[in-house]
């Protein structure tokens, strides 16, 4: 009987049984690089870390705290995800690109064996999808770092081929020349990855292409593989050349479809005049669907036909990809490009109004994206009425590190959980090391010299706090900023920002004791605190509350309403961009219907 009653319950949800409990992982953009991988070929271990008494191939403290993503850590980072994912349970576990940093062999080598002890140990089952970063080019390259940690805390040049090095100058290291650190293409990456998604396997229940010519009714796995090479699953790139296309679609469990969208487009730099595979000739991928709507038309087509079959074999659809379909900065984009400029702060890769609307149209309804590293959650309703949730996984490389869960409730009511990586182990075992950079830096006496006050970190997160704290006094601020605003705004105190319009006194302190607040809690706090507390809502959404505070947030609030009324045009626009940020769609914990369009937080 109670047999009976689960089968009818399940019913009349419209959900087969076999998904009643299946959740799914997003990792995106975990930029895994494999720290303790030794290069053989050119006889370097790394430098050897007298603390755990084993050798490490990392890069400089400095480059981390200037790029958008830590290289190093995140590795500790991702292996405590993927036993979080084993502790509850999960089987199905999508990476939404940028799985490696650059596609180097080397990384892609290392994060294959993890993924295969983790399916094999625990019986987890990986569909990845390409991103910029993998590969970088449509073709293999060389490529190299030269910022690698080498002996004494001096930089440490790995490249792959001669030709590319530059004239090494006194007191420089030797450079290592290896050919494990070239930027592999989409043959090599693929190839590697061949288990994750990327082809046919026997545990598949459906697998297809954009360029499949099998129906799912005749689906077997022979003429599946037969079709799955990569020299099949190619599109024209103007009229000479060809690029790989590795979207797929992948049925894991009975009424489950998965559709890992590549959004990798790789424009010309220059008319080419005949077949080329050199990738110089070919810009990077970083851009998103704005090109895919301009270079890679069939997967529109492909998309809709995906999902019209879905909805008549009553399959549940789940799209990913690396790139994001709705804008990701809680709709100020437009007021960030005035104030920013259109080239600052990432908003080339804002996309279009045209893609959530052709996408949703097309009959994409939840859609996972990486690649901007934020913690976010959009939606559109198009002029036809077909609504698009567009939900943006963190990276674990950076604030906020964390992954999502999708849990499947029916048909259309679906569960959305953000979880955060707080400690991951051994995360600062390699805190020695970055002593003997910080004091080679200091005997150097460089200006711009990353803060000490890092290594403090006593949790994981805390180091990605300090990585996003440091990367805006170190990067963005000099680099994005307006200088007219920042010469203002940075040193003036909470104070004086609230205080800005004289004339509304009377009514601030009517408002300060509403609120509960003081007036000498402003001083307290810089306009560079609020950029910052910007740039953590900007990155974390409402995880970054806990972090900031609600009193804080409440001054803030009380901050933007006086800046609103200021004369000065860029406090203006930063009231309006900074109130916008602070007030987005749930991205914590939430609940998606898809037949009412509705999106619902969780209260925890």
């Amino acid at each position: 009987m109670i047999l009976i009653l689960f089968v009818l319950v399940s019913c009349s949800k419209g959900l087969k049984p076999e998904l009643k409990d299946v959740k799914i992982a997003f990792i995106a953009d975990a930029h895994f690089q494999d720290i303790y991988a030794k290069f053989e070929d050119a006889g370097y271990q790394g430098i050897k870390n007298t603390e755990s008494d084993s050798y490490v191939n990392i890069r400089t403290m400095q480059s981390q705290l200037t790029s958008t993503r830590l290289f190093n850590e995140n590795y500790f980072a991702f292996i405590a995800a993927l036993d979080d994912i084993v502790a509850k349970g999960i089987k199905y576990v999508a990476l939404p690109g940028d799985f490696s940093d650059d596609g180097q062999p080397v990384h892609v080598k290392g994060l294959r064996k993890i993924l295969e002890a983790y399916a094999g140990k625990h019986g987890i089952f990986f569909f990845a999808i390409t991103g910029n970063h993998d590969p970088a080019k449509p073709f293999t390259e060389e490529a190299g770092k030269t910022d690698f940690l080498g002996e004494g805390g001096k930089e440490q040049i790995i490249i792959s081929s001669v030709n590319n090095l530059k004239a090494v100058v006194d007191g420089q290291l030797k450079p290592i020349i290896t050919s494990k650190i070239k930027k592999w293409g989409y043959q090599e990456i693929l190839n590697e990855m061949a288990p994750f998604g990327f082809y046919p396997q026997k545990e598949y229940l459906y697998w297809e292409t954009p360029f499949s010519t099998y129906s799912y009714k005749n689906y077997n796995l022979k003429k599946a593989i037969l079709e799955s090479s990569l020299t099949q699953r190619i599109y024209p790139v103007g009229v000479h050349n060809f690029h790989p296309d590795a979207s797929y679609l992948v049925e894991p469990t009975p009424g489950l479809w998965l559709l890992a969208i590549d959004a990798n487009v790789y424009m010309s730099n220059k008319d080419l005049t005949g077949f080329s595979e050199n990738p110089k000739d070919f810009s990077g991928a970083s851009v998103g669907y704005n090109n895919v709507i301009l270079q890679k038309s069939h997967l529109i087509g492909w998309v809709k036909k995906v999902a019209d079959q879905a909805k008549q074999k009553g399959k549940i659809l789940i799209a990913f990809s690396h790139y994001p379909m709705v804008d990701f900065n809680d709709d100020a984009s437009e007021e960030m490009k005035v104030f920013f400029g259109a080239d600052k702060m990432q908003l080339h890769r804002v996309p279009k109004e045209e893609v959530a609307e052709t996408f949703a149209d097309a009959g994409i309804q939840i859609h996972f994206g990486g690649h901007m590293h934020i913690n976010d959650t959009g939606v559109r309703t198009t002029k036809k009425g077909n609504t698009l949730f567009n939900i943006q996984s963190p990276s674990l490389a950076a604030y906020m590190p964390a992954y999502k869960i999708l849990s499947i409730q029916s048909n259309t009511e679906f569960e959305v959980e953000t979880v955060v990586i707080d400690s991951a182990t051994n995360f600062n075992s390699l805190f020695p090391l970055y002593e003997q950079e910080y004091a080679h830096l200091k005997a150097e006496k460089l200006t711009q010299v990353w803060n000490k006050d890092i290594l403090s970190s006593k949790t994981y997160k805390i180091l990605t706090q300090w990585h996003l704290k440091e990367l805006l006094r170190l990067r963005f601020l000099p680099e994005d900023w307006p200088v007219a605003f920042s010469e203002i705004f940075l040193e003036a105190s909470g104070k004086d920002l609230l205080l800005i319009n004289s004339s509304d006194k009377v009514k601030i302190n009517e408002q300060l004791t509403s609120e509960k607040l003081s007036l000498s809690q402003f001083e307290t706090w810089t306009g560079f605190d609020m950029i910052y507390d910007f740039c953590r809502m900007h990155s974390a959404d409402a995880l970054a509350i806990p972090d900031i505070g609600e009193t804080r947030l409440n001054q803030y609030t009380l901050v933007c309403e006086q800046l609103k009324r200021s004369d000065n045009e860029l406090f203006q626009l930063w009231g309006i961009i900074f109130e916008k940020t602070k007030n987005g769609q749930p991205s914590n914990h939430f609940k998606i219907d898809l037949s009412s369009k509705n999106i619902e937080p969780i209260n925890q």
